[in-house]
């Protein structure tokens, strides 16, 4: 390979990577504006003569408009348009059912379906619309969130190396590798990676997540007490016995066949019983809130909430079956669906004077109503040292009572909506969801996931198809479509890309090879290999995975092609290494969960070490074993 001389060009080059890194490193300003910063000097500087060759201003912009940009931005659409169909909750409703109470079976169940995930969309983004549902796990198994977070967190890293689409690394691998190409002779060109060229890679890594965390989770994770919020009324039980001093909890009933309240009335049960009837499945029809008048038929299963004692002689005198644990209502009632909330009726109310069954609260909102909160005193079903019972539901409403009921969020939203109640709780999932659009959503995931796996089309195009489908077909609005767009992370990728290409080429790329294969002259080529992984695993640390896969892959590519290497293979251990980013909280998925459980720093360190040591060796020896 002839030499190469350090120009100009090269040295300017080399100071803008410096100062990138310097200001990635420093967060004097956030990464995207430092990402832009850089564009504009890059393009700034090209219009001086001896420095034309650093970047064509004509397609200095050209970023904005790429295959990886138009990709991620999809990503990000179709992941918000299967989230708000609601099939995210029914994941983690699934989660809540089978995953028990042990920490030895959440975390896999939870890092093994977040990893998952993440694979098709962003992996911060995954990791955030877990967050609320570990937050509700702990809270109701007692174990810390310290406990259940990272594992979610790090296993959602590692899927973003299962498919091509799984992070921006991986997204960006494949424009790389193009530009790349243009320098490089044609029998030396490389082939794009396929949608799951990555799968086995990504599979490894995350099952050596989950086993580590199995195996050496008891003693690398921190296990700091629950967190105030968490323990102070996060569960229904908690929560009716801390504010209202009502020792209630919630039960699944089977009422066999022939059964002694068949032909009884939902109201008959409770007033006579002292319970909440609170769900039914009956005839294959299931209801959140049964009408106070629907007649009981056999066989049915109903959610009943009551005292444990009170539940148990009310199983015992009627034969009837308590179930351990919510099978069929598992869903309706988990925290991501329903809950208790407290809604005032305010001075100039129409539902002053009249009763929750004369304004049939049950059939319009399936709303069941636990308790009148009223002038220091509260009016329930349920009996204790400091009321008598009290038919709630007969009990006409006055000005300035609370009532406490429980509710499905989507209702809550509608309640919130009528001047005739004021919606004191507010820390309820808000947005408005479509489970009857699931349908469209999951038709457009498979066409666009189908149009890359099976024709030639471009990958940007594939995915768009599936997030223009998704507004067109109304599982998302426009508006909705666009927020739910890191538009922080698009511009980084678009500002980042033209350095890269500066790096390429002004030869920068091909003087760095140089220099590093004369200090290691006569290695062999798969240990090349892991220098490159452990150099893109610390640049990663200290700047952003984009801007260190975007940096490193023409680096990459070149010691590959000067020491014999398939360059293909060095441009993917870059994408692949710079998610390892686990030693210390840069990664935007350890900067979400940092907060919310309590990490510090040396919490990563402690952790993060060892995964990071076993990524560079599973994914090492992966990737030379698949290819």
């Amino acid at each position: 390979m002839e030499a190469v001389t350090l120009n100009l060009e090269m040295m300017v080059v080399l100071g803008l990577l410096a100062f990138t890194v310097f200001l990635f490193i420093s967060e004097i300003v956030r990464v995207d504006l430092a990402a832009i910063i850089v564009m504009v000097l890059l393009g700034g500087l090209s219009y001086f003569p001896p420095l034309a060759g650093l970047a064509d201003v004509n397609h200095l912009f050209d970023g904005f408009a790429s295959n990886a940009v138009m990709s991620i931005i999809a990503v990000m659409i179709i992941g918000a348009g299967l989230d708000k169909t609601g099939l995210m909750s029914k994941v983690a409703a699934a989660i809540l059912k089978y995953g028990g109470s042990t920490e030895q079976r959440i975390i896999p169940i939870i890092s093994g379906t977040v990893g998952v995930i993440s694979s098709f969309m962003q992996n911060v983004g995954a990791a955030a619309l877990f967050l609320p549902v570990v937050s509700r796990i702990s809270a109701r198994t007692s174990i810390p969130l310290s406990r259940l977070l990272m594992p979610m967190g790090f296993c959602a890293i590692l899927g973003g190396t299962m498919t091509l689409v799984g992070s921006s690394p991986m997204i960006l691998l494949n424009e790389l590798i193009l530009t790349a190409n243009e320098t490089l002779p044609k029998s030396q060109q490389m082939q794009p990676f396929g949608l799951f060229s990555v799968t086995p890679i990504g599979l490894s890594l995350i099952a050596t997540g989950i086993l580590y965390f199995m195996l050496f989770g008891k003693w690398v994770l921190p296990g700091a007490a629950l967190r105030e919020d968490a323990t102070s009324g996060s569960s229904m039980k908690d929560y009716m016995r801390r504010i209202y001093g009502l020792d209630v909890d919630l039960f699944e009933v089977e009422v066999p066949e022939g059964n002694i309240l068949l032909g009884e009335t939902i109201a008959d049960v409770m007033d006579a019983n002292h319970v909440y009837i609170i769900g039914s499945l009956m005839e294959n029809r299931r209801q959140i809130a049964p009408p106070v008048k629907t007649t009981i038929k056999t066989p049915a299963r109903l959610a009943v909430m009551g005292h444990r004692k009170v539940v148990e002689e009310l199983a015992e005198d009627y034969d009837l079956i308590v179930h351990p644990e919510l099978d069929v209502f598992a869903e309706d009632f988990a925290p991501t669906h329903s809950g208790v909330a407290e809604i005032v009726i305010p001075p100039n109310s129409r539902a002053i004077g009249k009763t929750a069954r004369e304004l049939e609260l049950r059939k319009i909102y399936d709303m069941s109503m636990l308790a009148i909160h009223r002038g220091g005193e509260t009016l329930s079903h349920v009996e204790n040292e400091h009321h008598k019972a009290s038919l709630v539901g007969r009990e006409p409403f006055r000005a300035g009572d609370t009532l406490v009921v429980h509710i499905p969020w989507e209702q809550l939203v509608r309640v919130d909506e009528r001047r005739s109640y004021v919606v004191v709780t507010s820390d309820y999932p808000q947005e408005e969801m479509r489970p009857h659009k699931v349908g469209w959503a999951l038709l457009f995931f498979a066409i666009a996931i189908s149009l890359v796996l099976f024709t030639d089309v471009r990958l940007s195009l594939c995915l768009l198809v599936g997030a223009t489908g998704m507004i067109v077909t109304k599982v998302l609005s426009v508006d909705e479509a666009y927020t739910a767009v890191s538009w922080n992370t698009v511009f980084l990728l678009a500002s980042l890309i033209p350095l890269g290409q500066a790096v390429q080429n002004t030869g920068t790329a091909e003087w760095m090879a140089q220099l590093i294969l004369q200090v290691l002259d006569g290695w062999p080529i798969w240990s090349l290999q892991a220098g490159v992984a452990i150099l893109a695993t610390v640049l990663t640390l200290i700047m952003s995975n984009v801007g260190a896969t975007v940096l490193l892959v023409p680096l990459a590519v070149s010691i590959a092609v000067a020491s014999g290497g398939d360059p293909a293979i060095f441009a993917m251990t870059v994408a692949i290494s710079t998610s390892n980013s686990f030693l210390i909280p840069t990664h935007q998925v350890n900067a979400l969960i940092m907060g919310p459980a309590g990490y510090k720093v040396m919490d990563f360190v402690k952790t993060g070490g060892m995964m990071t040591v076993l990524f560079l060796v599973v994914s090492l020896v992966m990737m030379n074993i698949v290819f």
